[in-house]
């Protein structure tokens, strides 16, 4: 009888020599201890963010990241499960970063967090082809920024005409789950007069993804797309680095001079991963249980967008508001980092009113340096007309106010009807410029 379990140690051992030959002799580690989500080696004294490989007693290899130290020992997080590792198993360091291979032919790929294809369809990268970029970047030079002068239409008339964004924007998108903001990207994505989509999925159910893909994106956004789709199933570190190759791909679009437009669904997602790994390795929690190094990785993240000298990365960032609170931390610090917020209301959505904008909470900081004078007049006197319903709205349901008694509140009383129809929009719908201009001055005639 021929004892399996021995005859795969000795397939490892054979493997374990010719990785370290192949090395040149570099020593190796192995593993003390598994605690959660991470193994702690000794023997070795790699980097932080260096790639390591855990081998198991099987002849297989899971790559796995330096995340920081303990005593004398190095604590290594997994891209994939520990399934197999025990007390002894080989560490190899790579003396390598986490990287991904970039090139035009990923234009309708769908990849997986580490930038492994995930559509079938989709021939592969052969080998040599593309170029690596590693994927934890440093943001550009502030002063290498060029200024962002030129406008971009998404083809969503209530942004286009109230809420303009620019080529190089950062815009936050703000809700609670359930109200719309996947819809909305997608139809930003199929719209928008952008060269090239590169949309991160982080954290989404696997459902969530398809439905994305197949209905809010549509087979003509994917051709001019990259998705990179991490779904809430997958280890911490995926779902970060998801979001890191995601940025990386759309920075090697922009220095090819394209101009980018950098979707992402969620940010706050993409926080709690974080969290996860740095609870994991002990670090001190501080507001409502986030780390320190999530509030330093989200600004280093969204820095990463913006204008270069070549091309432009405009990034939308979904933010899914915990319990609806518009003050809890990551809504807090991802708003007062970009540069304008959408806030979709749930009180707007309970009316089949979409996409579900609330404009009056809702704001571009670079609206007034982009559009022309007439246009920054009727966008302002559409929003006074909205102001002044709203605070008189609790006056008028009951009928305590007499009409004509205020001229600016009978105005904002007859337009209040003519202007949510207009702010709606189905998402099959797209509105040129041209088309949103003239229903904006009809809204005033």
């Amino acid at each position: 009888m021929i004892n399996i379990r021995a005859h795969k140690r000795m397939d490892s051992e054979k493997y374990l020599a010719s990785v370290y030959n192949h090395q040149g002799g570099r020593r190796l580690g192995k593993v003390c201890q598994v605690i959660g989500l991470v193994a702690e080696v000794s023997g070795i004294k790699p980097s932080i963010g260096e790639i390591c490989r855990l081998l198991d007693g099987e002849g297989g290899a899971i790559p796995a990241e330096v995340v920081g130290f303990r005593e004398n020992r190095c604590l290594l997080m997994p891209y994939g499960g520990l399934k197999g590792i025990a007390p002894g198993c080989a560490v190899l360091p790579t003396g390598k970063r986490f990287t991904v291979r970039v090139s035009e032919k990923l234009l309708g790929s769908i990849l997986d967090g580490l930038g492994r294809l995930l559509n079938s369809g989709k021939p592969p990268l052969s080998p040599g082809e593309g170029v690596e970029r590693a994927v934890n970047n440093a943001p550009p030079n502030p002063l290498e920024r060029t200024p962002i002068t030129e406008i971009l239409y998404t083809g969503v008339k209530a942004i286009d005409s109230l809420l303009t964004c620019g080529r190089g924007q950062r815009i936050g998108i703000f809700a609670g789950s359930g109200v719309g903001k996947s819809t909305l990207l997608g139809m930003i994505a199929r719209y928008s007069r952008a060269d090239i989509n590169v949309i991160a999925l982080v954290g989404e159910r696997g459902r969530e993804v398809g439905d994305f893909i197949r209905k809010d994106l549509g087979p003509e956004g994917l051709k001019r797309s990259v998705v990179v789709a991490s779904t809430s199933d997958r280890p911490a570190l995926e779902r970060v680095a998801a979001a890191l190759v995601a940025k990386s791909i759309a920075e090697y679009f922009r220095d090819q001079g394209a101009d980018v437009n950098f979707l992402m669904d969620s940010v706050t997602r993409f926080c709690m991963a974080q969290r996860e790994i740095g609870l994991a390795i002990g670090e001190p929690p501080s507001a409502r249980g986030y780390t320190p190094s999530v509030f330093a990785l989200l600004g280093r993240f969204l820095e990463r967008s913006g204008t270069s000298r070549r091309g432009s990365i405009t990034g939308f960032y979904s933010v899914l508001v915990d319990g609806d609170d518009f003050n809890e931390p990551i809504t807090d610090a991802t708003r007062s980092i970009l540069d304008g917020h959408i806030v979709l209301a749930r009180e707007i959505a309970a009316q089949d009113h979409y996409p579900a904008i609330d404009i009056l909470r809702s704001n571009s900081r670079l609206m007034p340096d982009l559009v022309d004078q007439p246009q920054k007049e009727t966008a302002g006197r559409i929003c006074k007309l909205m102001a002044t319903y709203e605070k008189m709205e609790d006056l008028i349901n009951i009928g305590a106010y007499v009409p004509g008694s205020q001229q600016e509140v009978d105005l904002a009383i007859n337009k209040r009807g003519p202007i949510m129809k207009f702010l709606q929009q189905e998402a099959e719908q797209k509105y040129s410029w041209e088309e949103t201009w003239s229903l904006m001055q009809d809204l005033l005639n």
